[in-house]
């Protein structure tokens, strides 16, 4: 039932007020007009709202179901304002990110981190996926972000910031090639064990097209769609793998593994991207992650702020 809000406020005062011509008086209007505005609420109701006593008006019994009606009514208006206030204040909602899996450790330890202390409380949805997954869940409005290595022009994306992360050899310290100082050709890589990731990820297709131009094949002993496992793969010196330095941030700065450069044009052109989908409109809260992402994948200075 679409009742003008006029009219309820007509009905509400009035009864608050006791009598048609108080109602009049606060509301500075004749009391014909408070009159005639009740009387098509109650032809729009088919009922009675208000009964006259010795001392004034009060309602029927439609008439407190309707200003039972209007009470609630004015709760929902203040709390939804509230909502949207706190929601506008950035205290309340959620993103949804979804992001590859090499850049977990830091992105949890450093901007995420960081928003929320500053917005406590904001939900962060976070997922891992490929490439591919990452840009169709952001093309398709299942993420509000994307993180991703790689691509880097999609007619459907917006690239907010990009940064430059080769991709690099990774490697124990104890490796063969760890002693060299020189960047590592593909063809040395290609003479070692490697652990790589499965034919679908974008760091692989990456690789493959690495190794395609330089007309060699890598020595691949793992594959895996495991971050983990490729770096568990290169600690035990079983294996180089290749990866963007920032994948392994925490077992470069520790020591564990080590990364060397390696000398391929398209692995130096490799960027981390942030992304989302061509004309959505981001909310506040969206936009405060977004700045936050933006200085931090800015600070990435590449494979050799870890290598040793």
């Amino acid at each position: 039932m679409d009742i003008p809000h006029q009219r309820l406020v007509y009905f509400q005062v009035t009864v608050e007020a006791g009598s048609i011509r108080r109602a009049a008086a606060r509301l500075n209007i004749a009391p014909s007009a408070v009159s005639r505005q009740i009387g098509l609420l109650e032809e729009a109701m088919a009922a009675s709202l208000i009964e006259r006593t010795r001392d004034g008006v009060q309602p029927t019994r439609v008439g407190e179901m309707l200003l039972d009606y209007i009470l609630q009514r004015e709760k929902l208006d203040q709390n939804l304002g509230e909502r949207l206030d706190a929601y506008q204040r950035l205290e309340t909602g959620e993103i949804r990110l979804i992001i590859g899996e090499g850049f977990v450790g830091d992105i949890i330890n450093s901007p995420l981190r960081a928003f929320r202390k500053q917005y406590p409380g904001i939900t962060l949805k976070v997922d891992t996926g490929s490439m591919q997954s990452i840009i169709d869940s952001v093309i398709e409005d299942e993420a509000d972000i994307g993180l991703m290595y790689h691509e880097r022009v999609h007619p459907q994306l917006r690239f907010w910031h990009s940064s430059p992360q080769p991709l690099v050899a990774i490697m124990s310290p104890e490796h063969p090639l760890a002693s060299e100082s020189h960047a590592l050709t593909l063809e040395e890589v290609a003479q070692h064990p490697m652990a790589l990731w499965g034919p679908s990820h974008g760091v692989r297709q990456l690789m493959d097209d690495g190794f395609r131009e330089a007309g060699v094949r890598p020595h691949m002993v793992v594959q895996t769609n495991s971050m983990e496992v490729l770096k568990q793969a290169a600690r035990s010196e079983l294996c180089i793998t290749l990866l963007p330095a920032f994948a392994a941030a925490r077992e470069l700065q520790e020591g564990v593994l080590i990364a060397r450069d390696v000398e391929c044009a398209s692995f130096r052109q490799a960027r981390a991207h942030i992304i989302t989908r061509v004309g959505r409109r981001m909310p506040r809260a969206s936009l405060q992650l977004l700045r936050h992402l933006e200085r931090w994948i800015a600070a990435f200075s590449g494979p050799r702020q870890a290598a040793r």
